[in-house]
């Protein structure tokens, strides 16, 4: 099957109530919020999307993506590059009050004006939430040593520096 682009905004009623499946790729460029969270985006972002009425009659989004980035290394300050993968599942709603009709299992999506939702946005949220934390190459790959992250005890370059707060000590003192 040939992977095709994928429109930027969706209609989830209507394509809910035609079970209408998405195969397809955001291009790179046009991933511009996730390449301003990542030093460079390697590839175009593979999409999987299902819409269906689930049986409490609600409209249902759920769906699968991909894309590798490159992220620098907070340890040691090199590049790597890592595959963001997500899962997720949404039910639109009309307004934000419906909020708590909705089964955990659902994250709202909220419409636009025209009953639509921002299909590229949310794709790009889910890759953003899919960001580590902290990214680091694993130990192994890692150009810091072991023996260079310090752990436990101060070394003794650091236990020789004068304490900035003794003078503190001296006033409490008087």
């Amino acid at each position: 099957m040939q992977k095709v682009k994928l429109p930027l905004t969706v209609d989830p009623v209507k394509d809910a109530q035609r079970r209408l499946d998405y195969d397809g790729y955001y291009a790179i460029d046009q991933l511009e919020r996730l390449s301003a969270s990542v030093v460079r985006v390697l590839s175009d972002a593979q999409v999987t999307l299902s819409f269906f009425i689930d049986p409490q009659k609600l409209v249902v989004m759920k769906g699968k993506a991909q894309v590798d980035v490159e992220l620098e290394c907070q340890r040691c300050g090199e590049t790597f590059s890592q595959t963001l993968e997500c899962e997720f599942a949404y039910s639109p709603v009309a307004n934000l009050d419906k909020i708590d009709e909705l089964p955990e299992i659902y994250e709202p999506i909220e419409f636009n004006e025209f009953g639509e939702i921002d299909l590229i946005g949310t794709v790009e949220d889910e890759f953003m939430l899919a960001l580590p934390i902290v990214p680091m190459h694993s130990s192994e790959h890692c150009e810091v040593s072991a023996h260079e992250q310090v752990f436990g005890e101060l070394p003794e370059e650091l236990a020789k520096k004068p304490n900035p707060f003794a003078v503190l000590a001296n006033l409490k003192q008087k």
